[in-house]
């Protein structure tokens, strides 16, 4: 069974940090998304994958190759424009089985594959929804269903105290191919609202099953932070990579040069290749990406720093998010978000 990772999106509420980067590439815990998602399933037993792309796909296709790196195999369905998320499914046709899974690429989950599998094979439906239960339904699409698991409908938005359930839609389908019969070629296809109501109305049978889990949409800022957070606090349990020093909530790459007096609060990650200036401050909750510079005298709290960032001796940042090859003078950041020298937006 192959795996179909919808990755065709820039993820606009993640500028500046995605504008030039396909979301599903955003670095969490130092390492593209997408290749923590790629091994998630692979150790699962997926072997096979295709990965739909749209903006920036030579970054996606650069990164992962043909997937023989990571011991699978991977072929590429490429959007000449967005086609919604049915439509991009019906893109990636020809190169998909009688049976398979569609993840979008940029929801941060962990799924037990096998439980879902066999929940599919089970009902004998045409697809499988995995949902996820949230406190709040009121801001997403809720499902409606029955004991068995049939879905009924889906409600958008509905108020708290009138919302059926509180289950919604994680971005993760099991889909039998007949079902790509009811999705029109050439055009943007909502798979929400088009497909799968259609596939309900005619009786294919759509069914829910709830993952359980770890389940985040990576699509704010705030969001983004509270994921590498809850990573360092191990509430999402992805692999760290680095040593932990003695069991403190300290995790060192490899080759990283620290400097005299420099204290490391908890929790903390450091990548490869990281050099920290004497008497540094780092941490509590700071992620420091490969090959960066900090500073002698600096603070780093709250903060995520992707790769080669140069922080200046005497910098303080507090809840500060960097992108790669960022450098910042010697100045008191306080929630800033950028890219790019130019692009540091103080609040």
């Amino acid at each position: 069974m192959k795996a179909l990772f919808l990755a065709g999106g820039l993820g606009t509420r993640l500028r500046p940090l995605t504008e030039h980067l396909p979301k599903p590439m955003a670095l969490v815990g130092n390492r593209p998304w997408l290749e923590h998602l790629l091994l998630h399933y692979r150790d699962q037993g997926v072997s096979e994958f295709v990965v739909a792309v749209k903006h920036y796909r030579e970054l996606i296709e650069s990164h992962l190759g043909d997937g023989s790196k990571f011991g699978v195999k991977i072929d590429y369905a490429v959007e000449k424009e967005l086609l919604g998320t049915a439509g991009a499914i019906k893109n990636a046709e020809p190169l998909l089985g009688e049976r398979f899974i569609v993840v979008n690429a940029d929801i941060i989950h962990q799924v037990d594959l096998a439980s879902a599998l066999r929940f599919h094979e089970n009902h004998g439906g045409a697809a499988t929804i995995c949902l996820t239960e949230v406190d709040d339904p009121s801001h997403y699409g809720v499902v409606e269903q029955t004991r068995d698991g049939r879905i009924i409908r889906f409600i958008e938005k509905p108020k708290k105290d009138e919302a059926p359930s509180n289950r919604i839609n994680a971005g993760i389908y099991i889909i039998e191919r007949r079902a790509l019969d009811c999705v029109p070629s050439g055009r943007p296809v909502s798979i929400e609202k088009e497909t799968f109501p259609l596939l309900i109305d005619n009786g294919s049978g759509v069914f829910g099953h709830p993952i359980g889990g770890y389940w985040m949409d990576m699509g704010t800022k705030e969001r983004y932070r509270q994921l590498h957070w809850d990573l360092l606090d191990r509430r999402f349990p992805v692999t760290i990579d680095g040593k932990e020093l003695e069991d403190k909530g300290i995790w060192l790459g490899d080759n990283v040069r620290v400097g005299q007096g420099v204290l490391f609060v908890p929790p903390v990650m450091v990548g490869d290749d990281v050099t920290i200036g004497d008497r540094a401050i780092v941490g509590p909750y700071a992620v420091i990406g490969k090959g960066s510079r900090i500073g002698s005298q600096s603070r780093l709290s709250y903060s995520i720093l992707w790769d080669r960032c140069k922080i200046r001796s005497g910098a303080q940042l507090n809840q500060c998010i960097f992108g790669t090859g960022m450098q910042v003078g010697p100045h008191i950041l306080h929630e800033a978000v950028c890219n790019r020298v130019l692009e540091v937006q103080r609040r």
